[in-house]
């Protein structure tokens, strides 16, 4: 049970996964479209596990299509016994605005978010299978790239690029550094005594304006201890009306972002 609390070229590729059971859930792929799955989740709510291990699941199924994954891990349960070491405040209020644009009364955990359109619980398998089928059948007619990855010391600077937005007024990028896979062990609240496995944890992320071309640019921090390989960006572009996204992209799965080096660094005698 959830617990509530208030306050590329991917187009016409088949594919075949299936249920427990045998019994398949996606036959093809009919459109050109994409999945961006959030997952609001905590390491303190005892309902959460089976939704991490359920986006891992579709981690691995659907590496190789346009589903972007992005846990985040809300703070309103830290004050209940065990902080997560992931929470940010500042994702319980990205949360919170999904209840704003979806006509929520509440927020909970474990909840997911699908292309701003559909939530549900997030340990609801169908639901998600379902909802990513027809995010990836839909027929899209905006493109992102993103481009420019480059670490300088703690911060990594990217850029983006948008074509097809047209008149949409309100549109943003949002643009988020993932850690890939993570593990805690966790020694008090709810899941006191148990080992969780997460991935795609969002680690940092950021919301900025297009220029009237439809670029943008800007910087995360890189966080400690996340190596190179460990680290994926991903960029979507969101309607600040409704919630709804119109396009997204990510880096290249395993890549190590390029360093910038300034002249004579590591010259001194």
């Amino acid at each position: 049970m959830a617990t509530a609390l208030l306050g590329v070229g991917f187009a016409g590729r088949a594919v075949l996964h299936t249920k427990r059971g045998g019994e398949p859930w996606r036959a093809g792929l009919s459109g050109n479209g994409f999945a961006v799955v959030e997952l609001f989740t905590s390491e303190g709510c005892s309902s959460c596990p089976p939704a991490d291990a359920l986006i891992a699941q579709v981690q691995q199924e659907d590496k190789n299509l346009p589903v972007y994954i992005l846990a985040f891990h809300v703070d309103y349960w830290d004050r209940l016994g065990w902080k997560d070491a992931f929470s940010d405040v500042a994702y319980s209020d990205r949360q919170r605005r999904y209840a704003a644009w979806l006509n929520l009364s509440s927020i909970y955990t474990p909840e997911v978010v699908v292309n701003g359109r559909q939530e549900f619980v997030g340990s609801e398998s169908g639901a998600l299978h379902e909802a990513i089928q027809s995010g990836l059948d839909q027929q899209g007619d905006v493109q992102l790239t993103l481009s420019g990855l480059k670490r300088d010391g703690g911060r990594l600077d990217w850029q983006c690029r948008a074509e097809g937005v047209g008149a949409r007024a309100h549109v943003s990028v949002v643009v988020a550094l993932v850690e890939r896979s993570a593990v805690t062990k966790v020694r008090a609240g709810e899941n006191s005594g148990r080992t969780l496995s997460h991935v795609q944890v969002v680690r940092q992320f950021v919301m900025a304006s297009l220029d009237g071309k439809g670029n943008s640019a800007g910087k995360l921090d890189w966080p400690a201890g996340i190596a190179p390989g460990e680290g994926e960006v991903i960029a979507f572009l969101q309607d600040q009306d409704n919630g709804k996204i119109i396009a997204a992209t990510r880096s290249q799965p395993g890549q190590s972002f390029a360093v910038v080096t300034r002249s004579g660094e590591g010259n001194r005698p």
